[in-house]
């Protein structure tokens, strides 16, 4: 323990600053690391980051394969291994894979639904609407669908992620061309999914879950970029709903099972590991292979049970305001998953290579004419999706170009947490919160008081400070602002 605290010391003391808001580890800073660690954080925002978190980022700089840097956005926090808001990149052949750089809620992600509705129109109605959306949509932990998955449509929602629910009513095609990947990773494989994993995602299809998992009703107090907001469809003053799950049960099994083996796995090559919360693979065996294609799997769930939701979500709205969905316009702006590992094409010391990107509590920001940002979007970079806290504003910001050369295409995912779960709960009672947050005009409808503690704002950082951070650094600009009508929590 002396010799750890002794090492988190001197990390803090070894940062140096490269930039405005670029923080450098040091190689050499803790014995074996293979690259630098580089944060990017403002000077408000790093006195808020745990020591715990930056020796995270030099012990990830450590394993086999990575290339440039291991990073930390300006939300970074402790996490498992991996810092959460952490980004690495594996060489395709020498590095590896680990699911501590993706998590346990693989595909944990956030999508963006606007509409022709006002602060005005939904003022009057946010107490039926909440109650509704909380209703429709199943929230909580262990929450079931109104829908029961078969087997064979199980392995369906496994590889075919959100077609599975637009070719069974829940959903339109351009769902699915608004959405990170058209929402599906190809090259799933579902025989390395445990029969435990399979038991947990059959009832959860379409369910909110629990913890930081939201579905908000949102207006847009105010337009950066006209432009680029123009492309998106948003305007000040429009309502919008943002919707933040993940793969629920099942992903979190898969996760659980298969680091039991890549954790034999790492014994198995030699991989020295500073810490075994850090448990990877060559990216090539066959260990590494298994949990890459089943998380796949877990990712493409996730992106089926945003789209069940959207269409849930889209019902109530409709039944509210009795107009049909595109009379209300309500169209997907985008979905983004900001827990997963990608196989991508990116430069390196001028060389374009394949890496494993693993980002964890990190949005993929990829900068205009790239061609995995939808055509729709192509000439202003693809939406980044930044939710706050209950009362505090989330953000649409779109890719730039400095994102490649600093972040393998990544910029931050949320708030980041400055307190714990368990810390909140004791600091605050989630019946004042929400009595509270009303004050203010925010509409809270929550399975358990616990919940609504665990989520105050003051456990969050500043949504604003951090996403200044990637704006000013050129990895994203900012496009809209939005402010928290009414939340449902799990």
């Amino acid at each position: 323990m002396e010799e750890e605290q002794e090492g988190q010391g001197s990390i803090q003391e070894s940062l140096k600053r490269i930039d405005n808001n670029i923080w450098e580890i040091p190689i050499g800073t803790k014995p074996g690391m293979n690259v630098p660690g580089r944060i990017f954080l403002s000077d408000k925002l790093i006195h808020n980051l745990e020591p715990e978190a930056l020796d995270q980022v030099a012990n990830v700089a450590m394993l086999p394969g990575i290339q440039k840097y291991s990073m930390a956005m300006p939300d970074a926090h402790l996490g498992y291994g991996f810092p959460i808001g952490g980004v690495a990149a594996f060489d395709e052949e020498e590095g590896v894979i680990s699911p501590g750089g993706v998590g346990f809620d693989i595909n944990c992600g956030v999508r963006l639904l606007r509409s022709n509705l006002t602060v005005d129109d939904v003022r009057p109605v946010m107490k039926e609407l909440t109650e509704k959306l909380f209703q429709s949509v199943p929230a909580g932990v262990g929450s079931k669908s109104r829908l029961r998955a078969s087997d064979s449509e199980l392995d369906d929602i496994f590889l075919h992620g959100s077609r599975w629910a637009v070719e069974n009513g829940y959903g339109v095609e351009a769902d699915l061309e608004h959405c990170e990947g058209g929402g599906c990773i190809e090259g799933g494989d579902v025989s390395h999914i445990s029969a435990k994993a399979r038991k947990r995602g059959k009832p959860q299809a379409g369910t909110l879950g629990s913890g930081n998992h939201f579905l908000e009703v949102q207006y847009i107090d105010q337009i950066y970029d006209q432009e680029v907001a123009e492309k998106f469809g948003l305007e000040e003053g429009q309502v919008t709903f943002m919707i933040h799950c993940g793969s629920r049960g099942t992903g979190h099994q898969i996760c659980t099972d298969h680091l039991r083996t890549i954790s034999q796995a790492s014994k198995k090559y030699k991989i020295a590991l500073p810490d075994k919360q850090l448990a990877c693979a060559p990216a090539q065996s066959d260990e590494a292979q298994n949990y890459f294609r089943s998380m796949i799997c877990a990712a493409n769930y996730a992106w089926n049970n945003r789209q069940i939701i959207t269409h849930w979500t889209r019902e109530v709205i409709s039944d509210i305001f009795r107009s049909d969905m595109d009379e209300l316009g309500l169209d997907l702006v985008y979905d983004v998953a900001h827990n997963v590992a990608k196989l991508e094409e990116h430069t390196v010391d001028g060389k374009k290579k394949n890496v494993y990107v693993h980002r964890k509590g990190a949005t993929r920001a990829f900068p205009p004419g790239h061609k995995e940002v939808p055509q729709a979007y192509r000439d202003v970079g693809q939406p980044v999706l930044i939710p706050g806290s209950m009362g505090t504003a989330s953000f649409v910001l779109h890719g730039a170009e400095a994102s490649m050369d600093i972040s393998f295409g990544s910029a931050c995912h949320g708030a980041g947490r400055v307190m714990s779960r368990a810390h909140a709960k004791k600091e605050f009672h989630g019946e004042d919160v929400k009595s509270d947050l009303e004050k203010s005009g925010i509409m809270v409808r929550a399975a358990h008081p616990s919940v609504i503690a665990e989520e105050a704002p003051e456990v969050y950082k500043s949504s604003s400070d951090v996403v200044n951070v990637v704006h000013d650094l050129g990895i994203a600009g900012k496009v809209a602002r939005m402010m928290p009508l009414g939340v449902v929590k799990g």
